[in-house]
């Protein structure tokens, strides 16, 4: 770029002047504007701004928590908890009369406080594998705002209980009978007034339990003693239950022991599934 200075349209006037030998007029002064443009020192100040203004964005979003009156992720994370709790609460008191429980959900743990269950050759019993999962069904629950209560197998609260749901968790037999016997088992409290809800219940459970554990859903044999299960005519008739074999203590041994977590992710998932009124692919059903 040439200076300013050297462009003709800038000498012209003072040549014409000096042909007709008149006295130049005084040169009139540069404007600021242009040589602030090509100035070295208005640029490299530019840069210095600039820079001056990135630092102290970045300082803004980075900033710990600690530093910052209240941490915006924080906020969001409120917010978001507080209207899913609310919309949670509110699909699952569809239906229900005022003053029913809708945020209470019952877990039966098979066989506690009556005996061990299956019993497997190397000591591995039944409740054990239940208390396990239910503890950490339990758990995830209550963190996400729910009342959550373990029930014993014959538990006295069981008459007349009142819940948004019940749920009773139970292992299948440890012994061998085929390759085949591996797998998880799902059964519902069917009513005249709850009907619907148990089904759909079935549905989310063995829709959601299958994809997190990667167990294939054994309906072909599920027994009278899953579909009559005592509980079921024992607790208040607009309480949603169901009951799950959660799998097989031979084959699905390792998974039973070294994954409850796992589980627990599946039952939770399922009992989301029915609470939030998701979309559940077809179930197959017994």
């Amino acid at each position: 770029m040439h200076d300013i200075d050297e462009k003709p349209g800038f000498q012209l006037p003072f040549r014409k002047h000096e042909q007709v030998n008149t006295p130049a007029p005084a040169p009139t002064p540069k404007s600021p504007g242009p040589q602030l443009k090509t100035s070295p020192t208005w640029q490299a100040l530019r840069v210095v701004l600039g820079g001056a203004l990135i630092v102290a964005t970045l300082f803004t979003v980075w900033t710990p928590s600690s530093l910052l009156a209240e941490n915006l992720q924080e906020r969001m994370a409120r917010a978001l908890a507080a209207s899913g709790k609310t919309s949670l609460t509110q699909t699952a008191a569809a239906g229900l009369p005022a003053g029913f429980p809708s945020n209470k959900i019952g877990i039966v743990v098979g066989h506690r406080g009556n005996d061990s269950g299956a019993v497997c050759p190397n000591g591995l019993t039944e409740v054990e594998v239940n208390s396990n999962i239910a503890a950490f069904v339990q758990k995830k629950l209550t963190k996400m705002g729910y009342e959550v209560e373990l029930l014993d197998e014959f538990d006295a609260r069981l008459a007349g209980y009142q819940a948004a749901l019940l749920i009773s968790i139970h292992a299948d037999s440890c012994e061998y009978y085929n390759d085949n016997a591996t797998g998880f088992k799902v059964a519902a409290a069917l009513s005249s007034s709850k009907g619907d809800n148990a089904t759909r219940l079935v549905s989310c459970l063995a829709d959601r339990y299958q994809k997190e554990t990667g167990l294939q859903y054994h309906y072909q044999s599920i027994t009278n003693d899953m579909t009559s299960y005592h509980a079921f005519s024992e607790i208040d008739p607009l309480t949603t239950a169901a009951i799950i074999e959660v799998g097989f203590m031979n084959l699905d041994q390792d998974i039973l022991t070294r994954k409850p977590e796992k589980l627990a992710d599946g039952l939770v998932a399922g009992l989301r599934c029915y609470l939030n009124n998701e979309g559940v692919q077809a179930t197959p059903m017994p």
